[in-house]
């Protein structure tokens, strides 16, 4: 299996407003690919239904005969309850849940493989931790930690660098460049422009339909950034459910800028 996503004319809401509009496009096996946009771009909503969160309005989501379950996905900070009751150990184990069960012993041999996932973080000695007393930066190591543990062939990384520092950031994108290295399909939705053009190949600019898709320079141009504002801006929250033959709000052409050979971006329908 080769770990490649498909969307095909997608749209995700709450309510049935949509908030991500008419996505195509494929994310092809091994590919390292940002999702940049504004604040309410619809980047999270996005990796919400490839974790099978929502459930399209309409369109799909292939995912190439890979199982939910066969995805490792890191939420927002945000939505991690630092209040559980749970060390740094244990929580890094669960990453292995799919070879032990969730109610399954631990063996010395997985207890090995989880110190040295945490070893390899920076965390060794933070075993016995519980994670409500982890900085930011110890906090997103940790999840790092168990992501390396789940071993999957596609990664799902929702704004991994908020709230750490700069070492941090940069042991983990180490990380990210790792799985990339292996053939994995990494997916990660950022926000420093600057970063994304100088280190990740591929860039889906999106705000709430999308924009632009494919090489990060040819993307992540200033008109193609302001348009993204501009949409976003005028983007209204209340809207009613599209109909299939309706064009995206604030695109008269149907269409979005940015699509190239070899990437299957068809135009928003």
């Amino acid at each position: 299996m080769s770990g490649a996503l498909q969307f095909t004319d997608l749209t995700l809401g709450y309510d049935r407003h949509p908030a991500v509009h008419h996505l195509s496009g494929r994310l092809a096996p091994g590919a390292l690919t940002a999702v940049v946009g504004p604040n309410g771009a619809g980047k999270s909503t996005l990796f919400k239904g490839i974790m099978g969160f929502l459930k399209p309005l309409s369109g799909s989501i292939s995912r190439d005969g890979f199982a939910v379950r066969d995805i490792a996905y890191l939420p927002q900070a945000a939505e991690i309850d630092r209040s559980f009751p749970i060390n740094v150990f244990d929580m890094v184990a669960m990453g292995l849940w799919r070879q032990a069960g969730l109610f399954g012993g631990i063996s010395r041999k997985a207890r090995d493989r989880v110190e040295a996932a945490l070893a390899a973080v920076g965390l060794t000695g933070f075993e016995a931790r519980a994670i409500g007393t982890l900085s930011g930066g110890q906090m997103q190591r940790m999840l790092f930690a168990r992501l390396l543990l789940q071993d999957a062939r596609i990664i799902v990384l929702d704004e991994p660098f908020t709230a750490v520092d700069a070492k941090t950031s940069a042991d983990l994108f180490a990380l990210m460049q790792r799985w990339h290295g292996e053939g994995r399909t990494v997916l990660t939705s950022l926000h420093d422009i600057d970063f994304v053009r100088a280190n990740i190949p591929e860039t889906l600019l999106l705000a709430r339909e999308p924009v632009a898709w494919g090489p990060s320079a040819e993307v992540l141009t200033p008109a193609n950034l302001l348009a993204a504002r501009n949409l976003c801006e005028a983007f209204d929250s209340e809207a009613a459910f599209c109909a299939d033959d309706a064009p995206p709000p604030g695109r008269q052409d149907g269409g979005h800028t940015g699509s190239h050979p070899g990437h299957d971006h068809a135009d928003a329908a």
